[in-house]
C-alpha cells in the first residue's frame, strides 16, 4: 500500500488579510487595458516613450468617442472563455479617468464619449457572475501636482524638471488617496485593487514608494469599507497577492520562505494597451499551456486584452479568447477549485498536474502525447478509476511489474514495481493539451 500523503498544499500559503478563498478557486481572470492610448495604438506607455507633453496628448482626449463600445460583449467573450474575474485600468499612468470622478476634468464624461464607461463595464461582467477589480496607476502623468521622477514623459527636460520642483506633492497624494475611495465607494462590490507601481530611484532621480504614496494609510483607507478586499503587492508593503509580470515562474512563488497567493499577468502579445502593428501574438496553445501551468503552480493568469479606440476587442484577442474557451468548456474541472498537487507525487516530463483536494482528483495534463503509455512511478495503489477528462472515457490502467509469457520465451516490459502505467490511445485526443482525470483513493 502506498504512503503518499495528499495534504492539501493550499494549507501551507500564508494568510492573506482579505478574503482569498474564490480567487484561489476561480484561477482565470481578464485584465483589460483600456485609455486614450488607444487612439494612439502604439503602445499603452508611449506618451512616456515618445517624451509627449500634456499638450500633444491632448489630442487623443479630444477624440476619444468609443462608438462601438458594448461591454456585455466585453463580459460575454470572458464568460465564455472560462474566465471568473477581471481587473479594469480605471485610471493608467496616463492621468485619464474612465469614470466620472469628481475631482478631475480629466475623464470620459468630458471628452467626446460624454459618459462614464467604466459604471457599464463593471455591471456587465457582474451580470454574467463574474466578479471585479480595478486597477489604479499610482503614476499620473497629467496631474498638475505631480512630480518628475525616471518614468515620467518630461524627464529629460529641464524647464518641466524645475516646475517640478515647486509642485505641491500632497496635493497629489490628497488626490490619489481620494479616487481610490471614490471607486470603492461609488462603483458597487470590489473585489480587488491592483496598484501600480513602486519607482526605484534611477538615473540622479528620486524614487517613490510607500513614503510617498501614504500606502498604509491608503490601504486603511481601503480596508474600511472592504475589509475582504484583495490588494496587490505593488504599494512596496506587504499585499493579499504577489504579482509577476509577464514572467512563468519555475515554482510556487515564495515570500520569506513561504507560499504565498500569487498571480501572473500576460498579454496576448507584448503590448499591454491596443497595439494596431505589434504582431507577436501568442497562439491558443501557448496561453492554455500558461494556464495550466501557473495553476500547476499554486497561481492565477489575469490575461489581458486592449481594446481599440471605438471599443471593440482585437479580432485576434477574440479568436484567442475562443480557442481558450474551447478548451475551457471541456476541461475546465482541472483548473477550477484546483492547486498544485502534493510534491510527493512524480511528474512525468512533458506534464503538469493540478490537484483538487477536496475531490481527492489529480488531473495530468499531457503538453506531448506520449505513445500509448504513460508510467506513473509510485503511484501503484493510490489510483481508483482514470478517464479523458474531454470525454469521460476510461483509461485502462495497470499496476507494478508485469512479465509477458510467449512462446520463445519470457520478457519483461520494463516497467517497476509501483508504477502505475495508463494505456492510453494511440491518437492524440482533439485538444490542445488533453487531460487524464485521476481518481485517487
Amino acid at each position: 500500500m502506498t504512503t503518499i500523503r495528499l495534504d492539501n498544499p493550499q494549507d501551507t500559503v500564508a494568510p492573506t488579510r482579505g478574503d482569498s478563498s474564490w480567487y484561489t478557486h476561480d484561477r482565470f481572470g481578464m485584465f483589460i487595458h483600456w485609455g486614450l492610448y488607444s487612439l494612439g495604438a502604439r503602445h499603452e506607455w508611449m506618451r512616456s516613450r515618445e517624451f509627449l507633453s500634456n499638450e500633444q496628448y491632448e489630442t487623443y482626449f479630444k477624440r476619444f468617442d468609443p462608438d462601438l463600445y458594448d461591454p456585455g460583449l466585453w463580459a460575454q467573450l470572458a464568460s465564455d472563455a472560462g474566465m471568473k474575474y477581471m481587473v479594469a485600468t480605471a485610471k493608467h499612468h496616463e492621468g485619464f479617468c474612465l469614470w466620472d470622478s469628481q475631482l478631475t476634468e480629466y475623464k470620459a464624461t468630458r471628452t467626446p464619449a460624454g459618459r462614464d464607461v467604466l459604471r457599464p463595464m463593471l455591471d456587465a461582467f457582474r451580470e454574467r457572475g463574474l466578479r471585479t477589480g480595478l486597477y489604479y496607476s499610482l503614476l499620473d502623468w497629467h496631474h498638475p501636482h505631480y512630480t518628475v521622477d525616471v518614468k515620467h514623459p518630461q524627464r529629460y527636460d529641464a524647464e518641466f524638471a524645475a516646475q517640478s520642483r515647486e509642485r505641491d506633492w500632497h496635493r497629489y497624494v490628497d488626490y490619489l488617496h481620494g479616487q481610490t475611495k471614490e471607486l470603492l465607494t461609488g462603483y458597487g462590490p470590489i473585489d480587488l485593487m491592483f496598484f501600480d507601481f513602486s519607482i526605484p530611484a534611477e538615473e540622479g532621480f528620486a524614487g517613490k514608494g510607500k513614503d510617498e504614496w501614504q500606502s498604509e494609510r491608503l490601504v486603511e483607507t481601503i480596508r474600511s469599507p472592504r475589509p475582504d478586499i484583495l490588494l496587490n503587492d505593488r504599494l512596496q508593503i506587504p499585499g493579499d497577492i504577489t504579482t509577476p509580470e509577464q514572467y512563468q515562474p519555475r515554482e510556487w512563488i515564495q515570500v520569506n520562505g513561504r507560499r504565498v497567493v500569487w498571480e501572473a499577468c500576460h498579454t496576448f502579445s507584448g503590448s499591454w494597451g491596443y497595439y494596431r502593428d505589434e504582431e507577436s501574438w501568442k497562439s491558443v496553445d501557448t496561453l492554455v499551456k500558461m494556464l495550466i501551468d501557473t495553476v500547476a503552480k499554486g497561481g492565477n493568469l489575469l490575461l489581458n486584452v486592449g481594446p481599440n479606440g471605438r471599443g471593440e476587442i482585437d479580432e485576434r484577442a477574440v479568436d484567442r479568447l475562443k480557442g481558450i474557451g474551447a478548451w475551457m468548456r471541456l476541461h475546465s474541472r482541472s483548473i477550477y477549485g484546483c492547486t498544485a498537487a502534493p510534491e510527493s507525487l512524480y511528474c512525468p516530463p512533458d506534464c503538469r498536474y493540478t490537484f483538487h483536494p477536496e475531490k481527492k482528483r489529480l488531473y495530468i495534463h499531457l503538453f506531448s502525447w506520449p505513445f500509448k503509455h504513460l508510467h506513473l512511478y509510485g503511484f501503484a495503489g493510490l489510483a481508483e478509476y482514470a478517464q479523458l477528462l474531454n470525454d469521460a472515457s476510461e483509461i485502462r490502467m495497470l499496476e507494478g511489474e508485469r512479465e509477458m509469457t510467449m512462446e520463445a520465451g519470457a520478457f519483461n516490459e520494463g516497467r517497476k514495481a509501483g508504477t502505475l502505467t495508463l494505456q492510453l490511445p494511440v491518437k492524440k485526443p482533439a485538444a490542445c493539451v488533453p487531460v487524464i482525470e485521476l481518481f485517487l483513493k
